[in-house]
């Protein structure tokens, strides 16, 4: 099975619902219209892989102070050609860009679609968000990806994130 026919696969069990049904659609309908719409080389978009890095027994998730964007962020990027899941895209991501070992995805698939806009060449990053847990006592690493990283209590996302942050941190809490 490709990376491509796994995205499908997931998008298609997914089941977020009011918009977040309507932009699984646009994600299926891209990869439809896309075959190449898994890698960043696809000028009209690419699917990218994160995961909100969260640590329940504390109440908190992990941001990046992202080094291009200067926003603070959950872990994600693009997709490889050694990823075999989207899931696995996730883990790979928020692994190397928190530095902790161990991390493991929530059951469930993914919790979240953000679709956003990006500097061309390519126009669309359609995210598909994961929650990755912490094992107890993590200790997390900067990447060379990353200006920082920083510990946030649910309730402190709002102040130092964007909207798209803010929605995955709430749906994080309602999934714990």
């Amino acid at each position: 099975m490709t990376l491509h026919d796994d995205a499908v696969l997931v998008l298609k069990a997914y089941e977020g619902s009011g918009d977040q049904a309507e932009l699984r659609q646009v994600y299926l309908d891209h990869l439809s219209a896309h075959p190449d719409g898994m890698w960043k080389a696809c000028g009209a978009g690419h699917l990218t892989a994160s995961a909100l890095v969260v640590d329940p027994s504390r109440g908190r998730v992990l941001l990046t102070l992202h080094k291009k964007l200067g926003m603070w962020l959950q872990m994600g990027g693009h997709c490889e050609p050694g990823d075999e899941t989207v899931a696995a895209a996730a883990l790979r991501e928020a692994t190397e860009e928190s530095g902790i070992p161990g991390l493991t995805l929530m059951a469930g698939g993914p919790v979240r679609l953000d679709r956003h806009p990006i500097p061309a060449p390519c126009h669309w990053h359609l995210d598909v968000q994961y929650l990755a847990v912490a094992p107890p006592d993590a200790v997390e690493a900067i990447s060379d990806e990353s200006l920082d990283l920083r510990w946030f209590g649910y309730d402190e996302v709002a102040a130092v994130a964007d909207a798209s942050v803010v929605r995955l941190a709430e749906a994080a809490r309602a999934a714990l």
